[in-house]
């Protein structure tokens, strides 16, 4: 991958993150975009998104998230100057969660007591 294409993907994820930070405050407070990968030609690009909660409500703002996908795209090239701004699929990232789950398993192999959220008894 060539240093142009890892700053536009950076610069791409930054904008995303700070788009959904600034405009759509309440429906995207669980998600995080973690990773943009585009094409060497930036006509495709892969939007990996972490989004937290349980699985019913991971889906409800992933689908969200695709029905506002233009609108974002739109913004996005309002942002950025490139000759072509990559048309955008949008990837959930389990990695978080699979993290958590993996975590949980050693705690479990190693005899500890499984722990729940922050301040739960």
């Amino acid at each position: 991958m060539s240093a142009r294409t890892v700053r536009v993907n950076e610069l791409i994820q930054r904008e995303l993150n700070d788009i959904l930070r600034q405009r759509y405050q309440s429906e995207a407070l669980a998600i995080t975009v973690t990773e943009v990968r585009v094409s060497p030609d930036l006509r495709e690009g892969r939007v990996f998104v972490s989004i937290l909660g349980d699985p019913e409500e991971v889906g409800r703002r992933f689908r969200w998230l695709r029905r506002h996908a233009p609108a974002i795209r739109g913004e996005v090239g309002r942002r950025i100057v490139l000759k072509f701004l990559p048309r955008f699929e949008y990837k959930l990232d389990k990695s978080a969660s699979q993290t958590a789950r993996l975590m949980e398993l050693l705690d479990q192999v190693e005899g500890k007591p499984p722990q729940g959220p922050p301040g739960a008894p």
